[in-house]
C-alpha cells in the first residue's frame, strides 16, 4: 500500500490507496475519483503502518481493495459506508 500524511491545520492528513490504482481515474455517473500522484503518492508500506497511521489521522481517504480491506479490518471504517467507483474502492474517514 502507499502511504501519505500530511499535518494541515485541522490535523493529520492522511492519504492510502493501492499500488495498481495509482494514476487512474474511476468514474460512475457524477462521481469521478482521480488517484492523483501529488496528493496519493507517498511511501510503500506495510499494513501495520497503515493502520498506526489511520489510528493517529484526523482525515483519511482510502482508495482500492486492500487498503480499504485494511481500514474495514481495523475498525476505521463500516464496509457499508464504502463506496464501489467504477470497480474500485473508496472511503473516507472523518473523527470529529
Amino acid at each position: 500500500m502507499i502511504l501519505n500524511e500530511r499535518e494541515t491545520e485541522e490535523g493529520l492528513l492522511v492519504s492510502v490507496c493501492d499500488p495498481d490504482v495509482m494514476g487512474e481515474t474511476f468514474e460512475d455517473g457524477p462521481v469521478s475519483l482521480t488517484v492523483e500522484e501529488g496528493f496519493y503518492g507517498g511511501d510503500s508500506v506495510s499494513e501495520e503502518e497503515v493502520v498506526d497511521s489511520l489510528a493517529r489521522c484526523s482525515v483519511a481517504n482510502i482508495v482500492g481493495e486492500d487498503s480499504v480491506d485494511v481500514a474495514i479490518e481495523h475498525g476505521f471504517v463500516d464496509e457499508a459506508n464504502v463506496l464501489d467507483v467504477d470497480g474500485t474502492r473508496h472511503a473516507q474517514l472523518l473523527w470529529l
